[in-house]
């Protein structure tokens, strides 16, 4: 079997995984599931788009720095619950998707108020290089491939999004991820052409 390979999203989940499982522990005796952690991320991401949307980019950006931790604690839950499920699975990545897809159309708002129209490409060019990372992984794992290469991951995306919304500079974070989310998607299809090829 190969090593698998490094990931950033995977360090931070080794790094963390003592805190969460505490958390996780803890939410799990007083009743809540997974699948309502799930939820209730996608509505703090719903609430930090209405408040970036509004111009409020430092209240939006703590708030998605609260809810961050949202998508690691819910596989936490499921993974000591034993309940883990494709279904559970299957919210977990659709919900990510929504809010990333929020997020993104609070600063398409915010940025069509101001009337900046490089600005609203950039969102644009972000958004799809953000959900072509995600869907070139989901569509090569449903073929059978692995394609797990590049550093912006969705953990990765927020990584560069949260820090420039906190410092009312997000203009630099749509640069960023308008370039290397489909840099990031690019190098997943050729990682995934390199397989099919290996596999003839």
């Amino acid at each position: 079997m190969s090593e698998e390979k490094w990931s950033f999203e995977q360090f931070l989940r080794n790094t963390f995984k003592r805190p969460l499982d505490s958390i996780a522990g803890f939410l799990l005796r007083i009743g809540v599931t997974a699948n309502a952690v799930t939820v209730f991320g996608l509505v703090v991401s719903a609430a930090a788009a209405v408040l970036i949307g509004m111009g409020q980019l430092l209240p939006g950006g703590l708030i998605l720095l609260f809810g961050a931790p949202m998508d690691a604690l819910d596989g936490a839950l499921a993974r000591l619950s034993g309940k883990s499920s494709n279904f559970g699975a299957f919210l977990d990545s659709v919900t990510d998707r929504y809010e990333e897809i929020f997020v993104f159309g609070g600063l398409l708002f915010y940025f069509l108020q101001a009337g900046d129209a490089l600005a609203c490409v950039l969102v644009f060019v972000s958004a799809a290089g953000s959900v072509l990372v995600s869907y070139v992984k989901a569509r090569a794992e449903a073929l059978g491939f692995e394609a797990k290469v590049g550093l912006f991951s969705r953990v990765g995306r927020l990584v560069i999004l949260i820090p420039c919304l906190i410092f009312n500079i997000p203009l630099v974070a749509l640069w960023i991820l308008a370039i290397f989310t489909n840099v990031t998607a690019i190098q997943r299809f050729i990682h995934v052409q390199r397989q099919s090829r290996l596999g003839q």
